[in-house]
C-alpha cells in the first residue's frame, strides 16, 4: 500500500478497529511486527521491492545534496536502469504471467515502462496522482492500460479534492479480480503487484466509503482498501486458489504524519513518519497469508524487509536470486514455514547517506535529521507532537564517532538513547560496527537516477495520446539539477 502506517490496522492496535478483513488475514496467516521498508519514500522503496536491492545499489537515490530523499515526479529524467533485474522478469523463467495495478513510480519515460521490465500487463499511472494541473505549465498524470494511455487523472479519471471522492480503488480492484480469473482459467501461475495509492495524499475513496470511518477521509480510504483485500482473498478461495497462492500485504513506507490526521495515518508507538529514518518512517505493516501452509494466528519476530519479497517470491517459484550482483533481500520461507529467526542487519539510507543500522534489538543512528528549520517554521513537520531533544533534529547532526543507540524492545519510540559509557552500549556498538564496515567495503553504488530534472520530459505526449486527442506540446528541453529539500 501507499503511505499506510504500522498503526493503521486493528491487528496492530488501531483503536477504531476498522480493518476487519486485514485483521482476519493476519488471524489466518502470519503477522510481522518488525518489518521494514527499504527507504522512507515511495519510489526508492518500490525499486527495492522489485529488485531485492537497496536503493543505493539500484540507483534510486540522489547525490545532489547530503542525505536527501528523492523520488520520481514527472520532471525527473531517470528511472529504473536496464541493468537491474526486476522480479517479473525473473519469474518469466518459471512461466509466470505478471500484472501491475496502480502506481509504477520507477520512471515515466518510454524506456522505463513496466512492460519493458518484465510485466505483461499494466493498468495504472507512472506517477503519483497529484494535480489537477492546467496542462500548460504541467500536464495531468496519464493512466495507462498496457502500452498506451487511456486518459488522465482529473479528466477521464476524476478525483474530487473537495469531497475526496474518486472511484479509482474500485477500478483497481476490478482489474485485480479480472486478472486472477483469467489466469485461473488459463491454468497459468501468476504474479499480481497490486500497488494502489488511495492512502497517499490527496487521499480519496469511492462514494460508498466516504464518511464511514471515525478517522475521517484517511480512514475512509483505509476501509476501502481493507474491503478490497477481503474481496481478493474471497475470490482466491472461491476459485480454489487459496492454498496455491502466497499473498503478502505491506506498505511502501511509514505514514505521512505531515498530512495527518485528515490525509495521513498512524505509525503507532514509533517516532516520526515518512521522509525520516526513525522507526515511524521505516517500519511498516506486514501480513503473510497462505492457507494450508502458514498455520493460522502466527507472529514472526523476524527482522524483515520489503526487499525480502523479491527473494521469497523467487524461492516460491523454484528460482534462485541472480548471482552476478549483491541482493539484499532474504528468503523468508524458513521464517514463515519453519519459525526460524535469521540474524541480519537492517540499513536505513536517506539518499546516499547511511543514517542508521538495526541489528537485533539495537538501533544505531549515525546521522539524525527530520527536515530544515526553514521548512519546520512553515508548518512542515514530519514528527508532529513528537519532539525529542537531540534526536528529532532540524539540522543534520553527525553521530558517526559515537552513534545514538536505542534498544527498540524497551524503547520503540527512540526517546531514550543508551548511555555512551554503559556496558550495554559498548557491547551493541561492538556488534554493529563490523556489520557496517563489511557493508561499506562491499558496497558498489549504482548510477544515481534522481539527479537530473527537465520540464520537457514530463507527461506531455505519452504513447496513445494521439488516439485520444490528448497530446500536449512540451517546452524547450532544459536539463537542470533536481532540488531535493529534505
Amino acid at each position: 500500500m501507499d503511505d499506510m502506517g504500522w498503526g493503521d490496522l486493528g491487528v496492530y492496535g488501531e483503536p477504531s478497529r476498522e480493518t476487519p478483513n486485514l485483521d482476519q488475514m493476519a488471524a489466518e496467516g502470519m503477522l510481522f511486527p518488525n518489518f521494514y521498508s527499504a527507504n522512507p519514500l515511495c519510489s526508492p522503496s518500490r525499486a527495492a521491492l522489485l529488485t531485492g536491492r537497496l536503493p543505493i545499489r539500484n540507483g534510486f537515490y540522489t547525490t545532489n545534496a547530503h542525505a536527501r530523499n528523492a523520488y520520481t515526479p514527472q520532471e525527473v529524467v531517470g528511472g529504473i536502469p536496464d541493468s537491474e533485474l526486476l522480479l517479473p522478469e525473473l519469474l518469466k523463467e518459471a512461466g509466470y504471467t505478471s500484472k501491475i495495478v496502480g502506481k509504477w513510480h520507477l520512471g515515466h519515460r518510454p524506456q522505463f515502462h513496466p512492460l519493458k521490465h518484465g510485466f505483461d500487463e499494466w493498468f495504472g499511472s507512472p506517477n503519483c496522482h497529484f494535480g489537477p494541473y492546467d496542462n500548460r505549465a504541467r500536464p495531468n498524470i496519464p493512466v495507462y492500460r498496457d502500452w498506451e494511455m487511456v486518459g488522465r487523472f482529473y479528466e477521464e479519471f476524476p478525483i474530487n479534492l473537495k469531497t475526496g471522492e474518486a472511484n479509482l480503488t474500485q477500478i483497481y480492484l476490478e482489474e485485480a479480480l479480472d486478472f486472477i480469473r483469467r489466469q485461473q482459467a488459463r491454468q497459468r501461475p501468476f504474479f499480481l503487484y497490486w500497488a494502489i495509492d488511495a492512502t497517499h495524499a490527496p487521499v480519496y475513496a469511492s462514494r460508498s466509503f466516504l464518511g464511514t470511518s471515525r478517522r475521517g477521509r484517511y480512514g475512509d480510504a483505509v476501509r476501502e482498501v481493507d474491503a478490497s483485500v477481503g474481496r481478493i482473498l474471497r475470490l482466491l478461495r472461491e476459485l480454489r486458489l487459496g492454498e496455491s497462492t502466497f499473498v503478502f500485504f505491506t506498505s511502501d513506507n511509514g505514514a505521512a504524519l505531515v498530512s495527518a490526521p485528515e490525509q495521513g495515518g498512524s505509525n503507532g508507538p514509533f517516532l516520526c513518519g515518512k521522509q525520516t529514518t526513525f522507526e515511524g518512517g521505516m517500519r511498516v505493516p506486514a501480513i503473510a497469508w497462505w492457507p494450508g501452509h502458514i498455520p493460522a494466528g502466527q507472529v514472526s519476530h523476524q527482522l524483515g524487509s520489503i526487499m525480502d519479497l523479491f527473494s521469497t517470491s523467487l524461492s516460491l517459484a523454484g528460482l534462485k536470486p541472480p548471482r552476478d550482483r549483491a541482493v539484499d533481500g532474504l528468503d523468508l520461507l524458513p521464517a514463515i514455514l519453519q519459525g526460524q529467526l535469521m540474524d541480519r542487519p537492517m540499513f536505513y539510507y536517506r539518499g546516499n547517506t547511511l543514517m542508521a543500522v538495526t541489528l537485533g534489538l539495537y538501533k544505531a543512528h549515525f546521522w539524525t535529521w527530520t527536515n530544515s528549520w526553514e521548512e519546520f517554521k512553515q508548518g512542515i513537520d514530519f514528527c508532529p507532537g513528537q519532539n525529542v531533544s537531540g534526536v528529532t533534529t532540524h539540522t543534520q547532526e553527525e553521530h558517526t564517532k559515537l552513534p545514538l543507540m536505542f534498544h527498540l524492545g524497551r524503547d520503540p519510540g527512540e526517546r531514550y538513547p543508551l548511555s555512551f559509557g554503559s556496558a550495554e552500549y559498548q557491547d551493541a556498538l561492538g556488534r554493529i560496527t563490523p556489520a557496517v564496515q563489511q557493508h561499506r567495503e562491499a558496497l558498489v553504488p549504482g548510477q544515481p537516477q534522481l539527479n537530473v530534472c527537465n520540464q520537457a520530459v514530463m507527461n506531455w505526449a505519452p504513447p496513445g495520446c494521439k488516439k485520444l486527442g490528448k497530446c500536449l506540446r512540451p517546452p524547450e528541453s532544459v536539463p537542470e539539477k533536481c532540488s531535493w529539500l529534505h
